[in-house]
C-alpha cells in the first residue's frame, strides 16, 4: 500500500525539480544580459535565491528521500537498471550543485559564462531527463 503512495510523491517532487532545472539556467541568461550592478540584475539574483530556496532544493531532497524510499521498497539495489538511472541522477544533482554554486557567483557580479553556454547547459535537463526515463522504463527490461 506504500509503494503507489511513494512513487507519487516521487514523480511529483521529479516534475518541481525539473522545472526549477529548466527555469535556472534562464535566469542566468536573463541575469547575465542585465547591466552589472543595475536594479535589474539585483532583481535577478533576488529571483534566482527564491527559485533556489522555494523550488529547487526542496525537491531535490524530496526527490532523494522518496526515490531512495521507493528502491527500499522494491529492492532495486539488486537490479542493474537502477544502478544506470541512480549514476545518472547523481550527475543531475552534480548540475543542480554546480547551478546553486554559479548563481552565488552572478549575486557577486562575476560572469564566467557566456550566455551561449548558458542556452546550451538548459538542455542538460532535458538530456537527462531522456535518459532516466529510458533507462527505468526500458532498462527495466532488458537490465534487471
Amino acid at each position: 500500500m506504500l509503494y503507489p503512495w511513494l512513487k507519487v510523491g516521487h514523480l511529483v517532487f521529479v516534475i518541481f525539480w525539473m522545472a526549477g532545472l529548466f527555469m535556472m539556467p534562464r535566469f542566468f541568461v536573463y541575469h547575465q544580459e542585465a547591466p552589472e550592478g543595475s536594479e535589474e540584475a539585483a532583481r535577478w539574483v533576488e529571483r534566482e535565491a527564491r527559485l533556489r530556496k522555494i523550488i529547487l532544493n526542496p525537491s531535490m531532497i524530496l526527490v532523494w528521500v522518496f526515490g531512495l524510499a521507493l528502491a527500499f521498497t522494491i529492492d532495486a539495489w539488486s537490479q542493474g537498471w537502477f544502478h544506470l538511472k541512480l549514476f545518472f541522477v547523481l550527475g543531475l544533482s552534480g548540475y543542480h550543485g554546480w547551478m546553486m554554486a554559479y548563481a552565488k557567483k552572478l549575486a557577486r557580479g562575476e560572469r564566467p559564462l557566456s550566455g551561449k553556454k548558458l542556452r546550451l547547459l538548459n538542455e542538460v535537463p532535458g538530456i537527462a531527463a531522456i535518459l532516466i526515463v529510458t533507462t527505468v522504463i526500458v532498462g527495466r527490461l532488458y537490465l534487471s
